[in-house]
């Protein structure tokens, strides 16, 4: 035995020990065997920007439980950690931290911002990966890898090129999500919605003959200035003659003209719809079909431009008051409805996005999705829980083409190039020196950057060494388990699945593992406005690893949120002590020259019974964890430890212990190692800091207990009839004690228990079980007793058990007792009835109290004849 244990578990003494000891020790690392069968996890790379939360904590801990529980079931394991450069945060952070120095990203110049932002990398950029290692994390640290690293660029310019050439990547001009803060295109996933209350503004549109109007209606009354049309729906009957037609377009009095498309839903509204391609995606469509002309009103901060004479300047909400006060002084407004409508805004800064007709990269989705569709549907690729496919087909299914362009200067610049002479676009995995076409050297690279999810949709493969074939991609991909919450389904999941099965011919992995988020105690979600959020490693600090991440287990369910609390930690820390305090029996009454964890050849009823449930627990737990079902796993390790192990076995085994038969002391033993070391094993993956001290503390063979061996399911320990014997024992023990506990008799008072049963064999074995559990001073078994007419009987489903009152109750003691008691009885009586017979009280105190009062005094009557029959019982 390598180390005694201290008295108490201190999380701050063992945790960052034990992590040095696992690092020393290379246990994280892949051996890329191609002899044993590999399981792989890639972990969602957290952001440079970021810094540890529950989110973080939840995530890792469920896939470290994989992680660890696969590699002791002896797989080649390899959990890839790395980061995400997260363009728009990155970039948000570092000009945010200019500003307060008085700079601007110009002031810098391109390259002066990129190695402020490679040094602000540096600097914070390897925060969260200590954090996470604090979680006990056991990631193979030697390929860490970064979105930005060499590697990964290669593959993303290698994905870049290859679509571009197959015509799936193009550059064109189509209306996109522009966020005005963060100064950038954002694609459709990026954008949430959120209610927001606002009204519907109904317009006349005269016709520039001056026969009438058309009445239309609008949300957005500033982006009229750029409506360069009115549409109806040709199989309108309503509106057929008006078609070609000219309007004049309110206070800015263009002309537009009546058009007809299928677009318009006659039964919406008045059939009439202003068309503005500038700021409608829908608009852009029908102005591409009518070669309707494009008015953009908005600078790329969403303010009005400059050719709109008094309204330049104006934010939108500033324009919309100016605009439709004037269309109020022009006579222009016909009515004004309240109105709740979705408002897209962006993910990052919650700013409402602006459709914005801008020139930009896109990747044709429909080619891509139709693979990643399928692989779902005929199971390459399941989700757990299944429910969350429907998502994923839902998406993909209506998936438009992806903007994959950003107006940044952090993150992987698109490798296009434009000739300054001719024209020409060159896009190249190389950097090109001259135009291929006329042989000019004057080339200008585009100015965008990548969508961030353009790079970490490669991640499992880029990972890997792609485009190279190296020995780690053939024998990892593709990975074994996603694990990731449900709110980047769309952002990653969907685009991981089309990539793979793109570049590599097959997906990714097999299995999506879709967790939810973590809640506080009252079930809302953790926000900096609520001020609710739980930083996880103050909670580390408070109670050690191990209990947040068996808090963070335990409760958990597939695709379900849970709710977090100190309570629930403390508990989990509760638990570690019990372990620990359990742990420190065995080794006291170790004698020091016992072998590694075996089963002794002499078992008593107890040790079969022990190792008939540790044998199903085995078999519970590895099929839960198969299943994913981590919160079902851990409670029946809970259960098995804390009411199994040591409220019963261990209590147990101190008769053998204590007896001085060395033979049956040393079963005793060598089962409380056995025992202790599997439930080590198997908690290990929820709990590994605490479960690798003991462990090193027992007697063992091997260097760790993350690369000791999974226990397994044995059909020769099973033992169904011991099992059935120790449940009736116990059954017998836990009712004689309950009824001590109502008649207040204490443990020191022992009584002989007469036990009828038909069970004679199992209850004689008991009666040892008895006098160490149930205050038993001698058992008599029999199948039936007469003469015990006095006794208390108490009855289980297997025995009944008599306890002569004599034995349980010193009658004169317990008369003196009872006797006190009703004095106090007596007087709280006299001093209510005193207050019932008081006339002036029953007729002003309140209804409620005098029936109180009542009801008390009818119960301390009830409570004196109880107390007189029991005198006159206990005086016989």
């Amino acid at each position: 035995m390598s180390k005694e244990l201290a008295k108490q578990y201190e999380p701050k003494e063992v945790e960052d020990r034990i992590y040095q000891f696992w690092l020393d020790g290379n246990f994280f690392h892949a051996k890329c065997d191609p002899e044993k069968k590999p399981y792989t996890i890639v972990i969602p790379p957290p952001n440079i920007t970021g810094q540890l939360h529950m989110g973080h904590a939840l995530d890792n801990t469920l896939q470290d439980i994989l992680i660890r529980w696969r590699r002791m079931q002896g797989y080649d394991t390899l959990w890839l950690p790395g980061t995400d450069h997260a363009s728009i945060a990155t970039e948000a952070k570092i000009v945010e931290a200019m500003k307060a120095e008085g700079l601007t990203k110009d002031d810098l110049g391109r390259e002066g911002f990129l190695k402020r932002a490679w040094e602000w990398k540096d600097k914070f950029g390897g925060r969260i990966i200590e954090q996470l290692k604090k979680m006990g994390s056991s990631c193979d640290w030697d390929r860490e890898r970064f979105t930005l690293d060499e590697g990964c660029s290669k593959a993303v310019r290698e994905v870049f090129v290859n679509l571009y050439n197959k015509g799936l990547i193009y550059r064109g001009e189509r209306i996109i999500n522009w966020c005005p803060h963060c100064l950038t295109s954002i694609s459709d996933a990026e954008v949430e919605y959120e209610e927001q209350s606002g009204h519907f503004w109904h317009l006349r549109y005269p016709f520039a003959d001056g026969s009438g109007y058309v009445e239309v209606a609008t949300t957005r009354p500033e982006t009229m200035l750029g409506d360069t049309a009115v549409a109806v729906n040709p199989n309108d009957e309503r509106y057929k003659d008006i078609v070609g037609k000219m309007l004049v377009l309110p206070i800015v009095h263009r002309e537009i003209p009546v058009i007809a498309d299928d677009y318009v839903e006659m039964d919406f509204g008045t059939g009439c719809v202003k068309i503005t391609p500038a700021h409608d995606p829908n608009d852009f469509e029908v102005g591409l079909r009518h070669n309707l002309e494009v008015i953009d009103t908005f600078t790329d901060d969403a303010h009005i431009k400059p050719e709109w004479g008094k309204y330049a300047g104006m934010d939108r909400m500033e324009a919309r008051k100016a605009i439709v006060a004037d269309l109020e002084a022009e006579g222009a407004i016909v009515k004004i409805e309240d109105y709740s409508h979705n408002v897209g805004v962006c993910y990052r800064c919650k700013t409402s996005i602006e459709p914005k007709v801008s020139k930009q990269w896109f990747v044709k989705m429909e080619p891509l999705a139709k693979p990643a569709i399928e692989c779902v549907k005929n199971g390459e690729v399941k989700f757990v829980p299944e429910r969350f496919d429907k998502v994923y087909y839902h998406w993909m299914e209506n998936i438009k083409d992806w903007c994959i362009s950003r107006q940044l200067w952090w993150g992987h610049r698109i490798p296009a190039w434009y000739c300054d002479e001719c024209g020409e676009v060159i896009v190249s995995k190389e950097d090109p020196t001259e135009c291929p076409k006329c042989g000019c050297k004057s080339l200008k690279q585009d100015p965008d950057t990548l969508d961030t999810w353009f790079s970490s949709a490669l991640w499992p493969f880029s990972t890997l060494g792609w485009p190279d074939k190296t020995p780690e991609l053939e024998h990892y991909y593709p990975t074994s388990t996603l694990v990731t919450g449900y709110d980047i389904i769309f952002f990653w999941v969907a685009r991981m699945i089309f990539s793979g099965c793109e570049h590599m011919g097959k997906p990714p992995f097999d299995t999506v593992f879709i967790h939810g988020i973590v809640r506080d105690a009252q079930g809302r979600k953790m926000s900096k406005s609520l001020g609710n959020g739980i930083d996880p490693l103050l909670v580390i600090d408070k109670y050690g690893a191990d209990a947040l991440r068996f808090t963070l287990a335990t409760g958990n369910s597939p695709g379900n949120d849970m709710r977090f609390s100190d309570e629930k930690v403390g508990a989990s820390r509760n638990f570690a002590n019990k372990l620990w305090n359990a742990a420190r029996f065995i080794l006291m009454n170790l004698k020091g020259d016992e072998k590694e964890a075996h089963i002794p050849s002499n078992l008593a009823l107890e040790d079969k019974w022990i190792l008939s449930l540790f044998n199903r627990l085995v078999k519970e737990v590895t099929d839960n964890l198969e299943k994913f079902e981590l919160g079902i796993a851990v409670q029946k390790l809970y259960d098995f430890i804390w009411d199994i192990f040591c409220d019963w076995y261990i209590e147990i085994s101190k008769i053998r212990l204590n007896s001085g038969d060395e033979e049956a002391a040393a079963t005793a033993r060598d089962m409380l190692v056995y025992i202790m070391t599997g439930i080590l094993k198997l908690l290990h993956p929820f709990m590994p800091f605490i479960t690798e001290e003991i462990w090193q503390s027992l007697p063992h063979i091997g260097e760790s207990i993350m690369v000791s061996s999974w226990p397994e399911y044995d059909e020769s320990n099973v033992y169904a009839v011991e099992e059935q014997e120790m449940e009736r024992i116990m059954s017998a023990i836990r009712a004689v004690r309950n009824r001590r506990a109502e008649m207040n008799v204490p443990p020191s008072r022992k009584a002989k228990y007469y036990i009828s049963t038909m069970y004679k064999d199992t209850f004689e074995q008991a009666g040892v079980f008895m006098k160490r559990l149930a205050s038993c001073s001698e058992a008599v078994v029999a199948e039936s007793f007469d003469g015990l007419d006095d006794a208390v009987c108490i009855v289980t489903a297997d025995a009944k058990i008599y306890i002569p009152m004599g034995e349980l109750v010193d009658f004169e003691a317990e008369v003196q007792r009872l006797s006190k008691e009703k004095d106090k009885v007596l007087k709280d009586l006299e001093f209510i009835e005193k207050k019932l017979n008081n006339a002036n009280f029953v007729a002003k105190a309140p209804k409620d109290v005098v029936d109180g009062q009542r009801d008390a005094a009818a119960k301390l009557r009830d409570k004196l004849k109880m107390i007189d029959e029991s005198i006159a019982k206990f005086s016989k």
